[in-house]
């Protein structure tokens, strides 16, 4: 046995014992995890904004050893076994794959592809072949509005509705613009609340061609924040005043010099 088999062995044995012999990990179900597994998916994600490669590698852990649990617990119901799960995704990433292993429909033959946008107009393709409704069936109705935002926009574009330069974009965003301030002038505020979403949703399209990712974005613009408003806490502190003891000009003094820093945060 391997390093790799072997130490996801030594994973799934220790789930085994938990799960018959520790009262906690006995109690848990699918639905009690749930909120701790969107947990520890947030630490990773925080982690690999941060490039923290020792936290990416904990945080890793923890969700290969929920996924390790869910196993078990479904295993226990009678609905699926960890070989199970390993053995369809296996089967999935083939099938989806036939650039590199072959078209099963097609005596096995290679599909040609030239970019990896070619690679994800098949994956899509491939998924309504399997019996997806609609192109924007696979995305999971929980996910953060942003990312839910970008996942809708990346698989329409797979079937070709999507702008083709960034500057069409940014006119699209200009126009949102223009009908929010209409609405704002208007004093419609169903309005106001609609259109602020058509321009959100239209600047996170332009993230995208701008090769950015909008929801790593905004919490990079989040942290930057919270660095430096805490800083501008600690100097009025420092100085023996209270932020709501200032005027709005004087913590804009502050705020201003620590945002002409090296490093603001």
């Amino acid at each position: 046995m391997n390093g790799i088999a072997a130490s996801f062995s030594r994973l799934v044995g220790i789930m085994d014992e938990l799960r018959e012999k520790c009262p906690w990990d006995r109690k848990q179900t699918v639905q009690t995890l749930r909120p701790l597994t969107i947990e520890e998916l947030y630490e990773l994600a925080d982690s690999i904004t941060n490039e923290d490669w020792k936290g990416i590698r904990e945080e890793l852990g923890d969700l290969l050893l929920h996924i390790v649990f869910y196993a078990r617990i479904g295993k226990e119901q009678g609905q699926f076994t960890l070989e199970e799960v390993i053995d369809g995704i296996c089967t999935k990433l083939i099938a989806r794959h036939p650039h590199i292993y072959g078209d099963p429909a097609d005596e096995g033959r290679l599909v040609e592809v030239r970019d990896d946008s070619d690679v994800k107009k098949n994956w899509e393709k491939l998924k309504l072949k399997e019996g997806k409704r609609s192109v924007l069936s696979g995305v999971p109705l929980s996910l953060p509005a942003t990312v839910k935002a970008t996942r809708l926009q990346e698989k329409a574009a797979q079937v070709g509705f999507e702008w083709e330069q960034a500057p069409q974009v940014w006119d699209k965003v200009r126009e949102e613009m223009a009908e929010l301030q209409q609405a704002i002038a208007l004093g419609d505020q169903a309005g106001i609340e609609e259109e602020f979403g058509d321009l959100a949703f239209s600047l996170v399209n332009y993230a995208r061609f701008l090769h950015i990712d909008a929801e790593n974005s905004l919490e990079r613009a989040n942290k930057k924040f919270i660095g430096r408003f805490t800083q501008m806490e600690e100097q009025a502190l420092a100085a023996g005043r209270s932020l709501s003891d200032m005027t709005l000009q004087e913590m804009d003094d502050i705020w201003n010099r620590i945002k002409s820093q090296k490093h603001p945060d």
